[in-house]
């Protein structure tokens, strides 16, 4: 992959046929993921009629949707009165629709716009917006299964199950960092 550039209101890249697989894999596993957590939302008589689509008002158990979806309101479960939980729920129920709305139609636009095979990726400012977003969760996932820290060496012992995945995710950080850039404008760094 070469850095990012930016001509006017267009951004522009290549990426090998490896880079595109890749990227194209893990924001489908990302993509799966969130659909199933929709697919799962109760239905609601009361959403029918209003037109209010309503989500799941517990938060996901495994892991990584658990950071991709965070609460909506943080409660100490052991201070807090069950009004307070009720509410935290009902945040969730409310919002969580819209936020997978959301991740799940960035994902969207970097599969539209990543070429399969590789080749020269040419986005519009707010399709470049998308890509952030999307990798963005994708790193998210990736630092959550790898359990990243800011501490963590940029080297992993070879014989760590960890080892080959890291590389993967700083390659994304570095991507994304060169987005950013080729997004800001020249004066901010």
């Amino acid at each position: 992959m070469i850095p990012w550039e930016r001509a006017g209101d267009t951004v522009m890249t290549k990426l090998d046929r490896r880079e595109a697989t890749v990227l194209r894999g893990l924001i489908t596993q990302i993509d799966g993921m969130l659909r199933t957590r929709a697919d799962e939302a109760p239905q609601d008589e009361l959403a029918e009629l209003t037109g209010i689509r309503t989500g799941m008002s517990s938060a996901p158990e495994d892991p990584i949707l658990a950071r991709l979806l965070p609460d909506f309101h943080r409660l100490d479960a052991d201070d807090a009165g069950k009004a307070e939980l009720d509410s935290a729920a009902a945040l969730r129920s409310l919002h969580e629709p819209e936020l997978l709305d959301l991740k799940t139609g960035v994902a969207g636009v970097v599969l539209d716009t990543c070429p399969p095979d590789g080749g020269l990726v040419k986005l519009s400012l707010e399709q470049a917006d998308a890509w952030l977003s999307a990798i963005n969760d994708v790193r998210l996932a990736l630092g959550t299964t790898l359990d990243v820290t800011e501490d963590m060496p940029d080297e992993l012992p070879e014989d760590d199950p960890r080892s080959p995945h890291l590389g993967v995710y700083q390659w994304l950080t570095w991507m994304q960092e060169h987005l950013v850039l080729a997004l800001s404008p020249d004066d901010e760094f």
